[in-house]
């Protein structure tokens, strides 16, 4: 009997594990999922930031000297 109860034990660690690693696999893959979203809009702010710097650049040189 004691051998059955170790074995049901292991059976039971094994069955945690294989949960907790598939848990694990969703966090990583949502966590990959929000990395690329964040990549894009960190790309797009950049681009809406070179951008308003050209127009900043072009209202300055549209200004009259003093």
């Amino acid at each position: 009997m004691p051998m059955d109860t170790e074995l049901a034990q292991l059976e039971q660690k094994l069955a945690s594990l294989i949960a907790h690693t598939r848990a694990l696999r969703a966090a990583n893959e949502s966590l990959r999922r929000d990395l690329a979203a964040a990549v894009e809009r960190n790309r797009e702010m950049s681009v809406r930031v070179q951008q308003a710097g050209a127009r900043l650049d072009a209202l300055i040189a549209r200004m009259p000297a003093e």
